[in-house]
């Protein structure tokens, strides 16, 4: 495996570093943006879990409508961006700009998540709330 940053080599880079690397035996299309690169079984990638999110109002940048269970935005976790459903807690029918809030979410890939990631939801060009991962469900 082979480390580069700015046409020059690298034994060693750390989170945040802009880097390329070349590994010997993936094809370019077996890895995406927003893939972490780990030793194998040291990181485990889910696709359920439960957050604390705060949803912005309009005055903050967010939405100026409320939304319920079903509900499909955007996340974001590190560099990955990965679409996912919201379900409601059964008390709460409807979410309103400006609560805070414990959602179950739903991801169509697995992505590696760690109690206390902070995250952000978006639509379309509208960030909608931020929040962080409390737990993780197979």
């Amino acid at each position: 495996m082979g480390l580069e940053m700015f046409r020059k080599s690298l034994d060693s880079a750390e989170v945040g570093d802009n880097i390329g690397v070349l590994i010997r035996g993936i094809k370019r299309d077996e890895a995406k943006r927003g893939y972490i690169l780990a030793t194998p079984l040291t990181v485990k990638a889910f696709s359920f879990f439960e957050a604390k999110v705060y949803i912005l109002t309009k005055k903050e940048g967010g939405r100026h409508k409320s939304f319920v269970s079903n509900y499909k935005p955007q996340f974001f976790f590190r560099t990955a961006n990965v679409t996912g459903t919201i379900t409601l807690p059964k008390d709460i029918s409807v979410v309103m700009p400006g609560d805070s809030l414990v959602l179950d979410i739903e991801l169509v890939d697995k992505v590696p998540l760690t109690l206390g990631l902070r995250f952000v939801m978006r639509e379309g060009n509208l960030t909608i709330g931020a929040g962080v991962v409390t737990s993780m469900k197979k």
